[in-house]
Formats: C-alpha cells, structure tokens, sequence
C-alpha cells in the first residue's frame, strides 16, 4: 500500500483482487496457530474459545467490541523472555498496553516495566512496581514527569535532549537526590520496517547521533553533572521487527561508542540497553523469532563485541511490550452490515462493517498495519471469500482488515475476532465519533475479569462543559 494521498491511504491503493501472500485456505474455520494466544481452540460447534470460554459467551456478557486477553498466554511469554534472556533485564514497554492489573503481572512475572510519560508512570506505580524496577522514557519529559518520577525513586530515567539533561540535573539539586541515567543514541541503522515507527536514522525526534558527535557530548554533559548518575547507553531502532541484523548492527556502533567513553571517562559504564521492537505474526506472512533465538543472536554479538573492543559486557537489558502482549489479545467485533462492491474489470470484494474500527485500533489506519480475522460464533460450509472488514466510522480509511478470506455466508450478527489486537489497539484507541472505547477483559481457567471498563457516552459527555467560562 502506499501513503500518496492526502486523505489516506485507501484513496491512493490500486485496484488488486488481494495481496500476493495472502493464499485461499483450505478450511476457512481454520486457525494458524502463530496468530492465536496459548489457550484459543475451537469447540466442536466450531465457536472461538479462550481461557475455556466460548466467544458467543465472551460477547454476551461483556458486549461488543470488547479486547479479550488471554491471561495464561500473558504470563507465557512474560516468563518465556525472563529465562531467555537471563543475566539481562527486560523491561516490559507499558506503551504497548498498561493496566495496573498488567503492571503487576508483569512485576510478578519477574520483569521491569518502562514508561515513557507521567501517566503511565502513575499506572505502574499504583500496580504495585517498586520505583527501581521502572525506567522512564519520553523526548520531552515535564518538570512535573520528572518531579514524579526523582520522588518514585525509579531505576533509570533515559535522556533524550540537552534541554532534558540541564532540567534533571537542576530537580535533582533541588531534591537532593542522584537518579541514575541512560543516554539514549540514534545508531544510523534504519530498521526494516514502516518509515513512521523505524526510530533510530537521523531525521527523527528520539536521541542523540552517535554519527555527528551528539551523543558522545550528551554522555559527557551527564557525567559532569554531579547530580546525575550515568549508567549507561540505550538504543531502540524501531518497532514490528522480524530480524536480527539490524540490532547488531546498532549493537556494534554502541559498543564502540562504549569503549570510547570508557576510555575517556577511565570507567566502564556499567549498564546497556538495545531497546525492543521484536516483531509479531499479524498476517500468515510473518515469521517472528522466539525469544530464545533473538537472545542467542544478541548475546553473541555483545560478547563478541566486548572481547573485541577490551571491555567488559555491561549489564544488559531489553524492552519488548508487543512481543509480550500483543499476541495475547483478539478483539472481538459484532457483524452489522455485509456489502458487495463491484470493482474495477468486474471483480468484487465484500465489505463487511463491524460494530468497531479506527477508534479501537488506528493501526491500519495510521500506517497500513496487516491483521488477520476469523468468524468467531460458528462454524462454516461455505466456501472462502476475499473480504475486507471495516469499521462504523465516518472516514474511508476505516478499515481494520484490508484483505482476508472469510466464509462466504457471513452475514449480520455474527462474530468476528481479530488476533494480535493486545498491543497498540486500546493503548491508541480514540472517541473519533464520539464512540466510547471498548473494555479489555482478561480470561482464565474459564473465569473473566474486567481490567478496563467499557466507556459509556455519559464518560464522554462529563468533559463536555458547555460554554464554561475559565477562571
């Protein structure tokens, strides 16, 4: 797809019956595991389950949409990326998605959590995170955000500007407190992903170059600052990224960068951060490394790196949030309409609008994000037809899945779920139209737990003050 014009990218797409990856299935109710969280099956009425509940239930009770979080599937990853990566810390991105039930998940799952604003920091904090065992981001942290966070105590805040360095060390003279610090770099490694979310090439708003001096003089700023602890160099160089190569690329400048300022300051910094960004499947075409491969591959170019330059390998640490959460979740969406457009050369597509769209999961939207779906409340003899699954909303661009097979029968009330919805849909979700956003449920051992409430319009309405006039 592309992004020519002005008014979104479906009004730049050309006419194509469907991607080229995108096969016919042989069985339309069947479901590719690497889409689906641990305990998602069909039972044998072909209904959707999760957690031992059926998805017809799931709807009933909570309504529609509604995000559905497999909490076992949670915990499985979470622990799956501790183990691999032992030795290291990882931190989970409460970007990604963050409740306080979340944060202290992940806490009890043995990981650090990261925010990058004042909000999310609150959130952690009432979750139950100890202060050292968050970081917090963020290119343009308040006075009050980094207030907020000298007064939490928390492990690590990350710089992002000089302007950030002067304020820091000023609140911490004021408190009389010594944070400890990252500098966070741009290593000139573009990751292999979308042009808006591949965050470590120069032109962008995240970092200090490491190609232009930058960050060597940012490292110095902060080891001058008798206020301030360094500790380190962090580096993120995108999101939704399936290889290796471009962390090691990034891994090498940093260590270079480290050997140097080593060098010059006659201390090796003792801490690293590669950032996160590891890809999940959304589509059949994806092909995500496990944990245990991305940590073997990462490991073996740090060490490599250290014997090579004559340091030490600093205390590690990693920041996956998608690759945690985003597999854990399918959204759940009611059927409204099913429509027939005839396209160009007498193809057709059929649309089929859902009682959600872009205000739950902008994605697709934003940057042409790829989702996969199946029909969730029964089972189908009917044969697969290309569809596009669209959203309620007054906007052409809203569109949750560009191209899927679905069952030809599909027809107003049924249920459809969207797999990979756990990270970045509610975290971005919107009231475009005034529609209130959706409520996140967990699941377990076939019990359910509300983590997020359902907005209702009268949510929406109490911001509405009317012509108030402003004190």
């Amino acid at each position: 797809m592309t992004h020519m014009h002005v008014a979104g990218s479906i009004h730049a797409d050309t006419i194509a019956p469907g991607p080229q990856w995108l096969r016919l299935p042989e069985d339309v109710n069947a479901l590719l595991p690497v889409l689906w969280s641990t305990t998602v099956e069909r039972d044998d009425e072909g209904i959707l389950t999760v957690g031992g509940l059926r998805a017809t239930e799931i709807a009933e009770r909570c309504g529609t949409p509604v995000y559905v979080l497999d909490e076992v599937d949670f915990h499985r990853r979470a622990r799956s990326f501790v183990e691999a990566f032992a030795g290291w810390d990882v931190y989970y991105a409460g970007k990604s998605f963050l409740t306080t039930a979340v944060a202290g998940w992940a806490l009890a799952d043995g990981l650090f959590v990261d925010c990058s604003t004042g909000g999310e920091l609150t959130v952690a904090l009432r979750g139950g995170v100890p202060g050292d065992r968050i970081g917090l981001h963020g290119n343009n942290k308040s006075e009050a955000e980094i207030g907020m966070a000298l007064e939490a105590g928390v492990g690590r805040i990350i710089v992002d500007s000089f302007d950030e360095i002067e304020r820091l060390g000023r609140l911490a003279a004021e408190r009389g407190v010594r944070p400890r610090v990252m500098v966070r770099v741009t290593t000139g490694v573009e990751a292999h992903t979308h042009e808006y979310i591949a965050t470590a090439h120069e032109d962008q708003k995240f970092g200090f170059s490491i190609a232009s001096g930058q960050a060597k003089e940012a490292l110095r700023a902060c080891e001058a600052d008798p206020h301030l602890e360094l500790i380190g160099i962090h580096s993120h160089i995108g999101s939704q990224i399936f290889e290796t190569h471009g962390f090691e690329v990034a891994a090498r400048r940093i260590m270079t960068l480290h050997a140097e300022v080593a060098r010059e300051f006659d201390r090796e910094l003792p801490e690293m951060d590669l950032g996160g960004g590891f890809g999940i499947a959304y589509t059949s075409l994806d092909r995500p490394e496990s944990p245990e491969q991305l940590a073997g591959a990462l490991r073996a170019i740090v060490e490599e790196q250290a014997h090579d330059l004559a340091v030490q390998v600093p205390r590690m640490s990693i920041e996956p949030g998608r690759a945690i959460v985003g597999p854990t979740t399918m959204a759940l969406y009611r059927v409204g309409t099913v429509k027939q457009v005839v396209l160009d050369g007498g193809a057709t597509r059929t649309y089929i609008s859902v009682d959600g769209g872009m205000s739950d999961n902008i994605r697709p939207a934003l940057y042409g994000a790829e989702y996969s779906a199946t029909l969730a409340s029964r089972a189908s003899t009917a044969g697969a037809r290309l569809s596009r699954i669209v959203g309620k909303h007054c906007e052409g661009g809203d569109i949750l899945v560009r191209d899927e097979f679905m069952p030809a029968d599909i027809a107003p009330g049924d249920l459809v779920a969207v797999p990979g919805s756990g990270a970045y849909s509610r975290a971005m979700a919107s009231n475009y139209n005034m529609v209130p956003r959706p409520s996140v449920v967990a699941v377990r051992d076939g019990a359910l737990h509300t983590l997020v409430r359902r907005e209702t319009i009268e949510d929406l309405l109490a911001l509405d003050l009317g012509y108030d006039p402003v004190p």
